[in-house]
């Protein structure tokens, strides 16, 4: 079944789903009347097409304005019916018109940095630190032509030009989980649009676009997927954003593979349980982290969920040889605990200076709460954690605006 056709089946049966349906349901509406239970995978590449009139005005059609062809697949690097699954999903969980897959969270970025108008020659971004490292990268190293003024969330008024053409931000932020006020930033930016990063946070716990983010950013091998065997990124915005995303998606071939399409759109079948139970466990760890002495501060975020930040007395380094249960390891959202330093790895590219401004501190460790008996997770940290120095316990710190920064 084409995109279209998904899409249209799918508008008819989203009256007043709750996301645990829509988790479950969405992207799958259509499978029952074709005689199928589990989404079928289409790993073609290429599609037979007798009418070449008709496929000349449908590329046409793409040409101008990226909507999906109407009709069936065309050639894999234009879509692929499984990865549309996905894409029609995610969209319905985030609650957008459309969503646009890619090969990675980065390559997601990528698209739509290149998507940016450049009226002065350079594409002009307002960003509040913390990012993700690499995304951080990405905007200071003006790979893509970007030239980007960072501020803090009451800054973004004044920091925007004439020229800026895009505000990011991410919330809860990587790796401090402060938080920023999204109705408040998606004022500030008047007319500019505003691509917030919801990787941490996910449906489940908050959705951006309904607090006036226009586009909503995945580091779908996280969560969405959320086992750890797939790469990918996603894009969730208006149709009218989501047709330069399609065209630059096209024409750069920074596509989501096929397999990756089904895997991302089955972890979405579970996201909900998964983020619920890993953010009972963090819950948990952070009211055992806050009352150790060989902590001095807790970052957890109030919108709950499974990451946690924490900052040690001791070394931090000996603290990540010493995990057994936990894996020491980058990313985050798999069904099992993960544990890193920032300052190390995923942050390791930002300016030394930036990145301790930005409140990622040598002390800070990062941990992606899984699934585990939480006694097990637990007793896997109290041992890595060493001897217990005489100092006091530890504050947390619930991040808000401009929190730990």
């Amino acid at each position: 079944m084409d995109t279209a056709s998904i899409g249209a089946y799918d508008d008819v049966r989203t009256a007043s789903r709750a996301l645990a349906t829509e988790a479950v349901h969405a992207g799958r509406d259509d499978l029952a009347r074709q005689g199928l239970h589990a989404p079928p995978i289409d790993l073609s590449t290429t599609y037979p097409s007798y009418d070449s009139r008709t496929e000349a005005a449908r590329i046409d059609a793409f040409a101008t304005d990226g909507a999906d062809p109407i009709g069936p697949p065309v050639y894999g690097r234009l879509g692929n019916p499984t990865v549309a699954r996905f894409e029609t999903a995610l969209a319905r969980l985030e609650g957008t018109e459309a969503a646009v897959a890619f090969a990675s969270g980065m390559a997601a970025l990528s698209a739509v940095l290149l998507a940016l108008p450049i009226p002065g020659g350079t594409r002009h971004v307002v960003a509040v630190r913390p990012l993700y490292g690499c995304s951080d990268h990405l905007l200071t190293a003006g790979l893509l032509g970007t030239e980007v003024t960072w501020t803090d969330p009451s800054g973004i008024a004044d920091a925007l030009r004439p020229d800026t053409g895009l505000v990011m931000v991410e919330t809860p932020a990587n790796p401090t989980l402060a938080e920023v006020d999204l109705r408040s930033v998606a004022r500030a930016c008047g007319s500019v649009p505003l691509l917030a990063d919801n990787t941490f946070a996910t449906p489940v716990l908050q959705r951006p676009a309904e607090q006036g983010a226009r586009l909503v950013l995945h580091s779908a091998t996280k969560y969405l997927g959320g086992h750890g065997d797939v790469l990918g990124g996603v894009v969730a915005c208006d149709e009218e954003f989501a047709g330069r995303l399609r065209r630059i998606r096209f024409a750069t071939g920074g596509v989501l593979h096929p397999l990756a399409g089904y895997l991302l759109l089955r972890g979405l079948s579970t996201l909900p349980v998964r983020v619920r139970a890993a953010s009972e466990n963090a819950a948990e760890l952070v009211r055992r982290l806050a009352a150790d002495p060989r902590v001095s501060r807790v970052h957890y975020p109030r919108i709950g969920g499974a990451m946690i930040a924490f900052e040690v007395h001791g070394d931090p380094h000996e603290v990540i040889s010493r995990v057994r249960l936990v894996t020491p390891a980058v990313s985050l959202g798999s069904v099992d605990s993960l544990i890193q330093h920032p300052a190390s790895i995923s942050h390791r590219i930002v300016d030394a200076d930036d990145r301790r401004e930005a409140g990622v501190s040598d002390r800070l460790l990062r941990l992606s709460v899984g699934l585990e008996d939480v006694e097990d997770i637990w007793a896997d940290l109290n041992q890595a954690l060493g001897t217990s120095p005489n100092r006091p316990t530890a504050t947390t710190n619930h991040a808000v605006v401009g929190a730990g920064r």
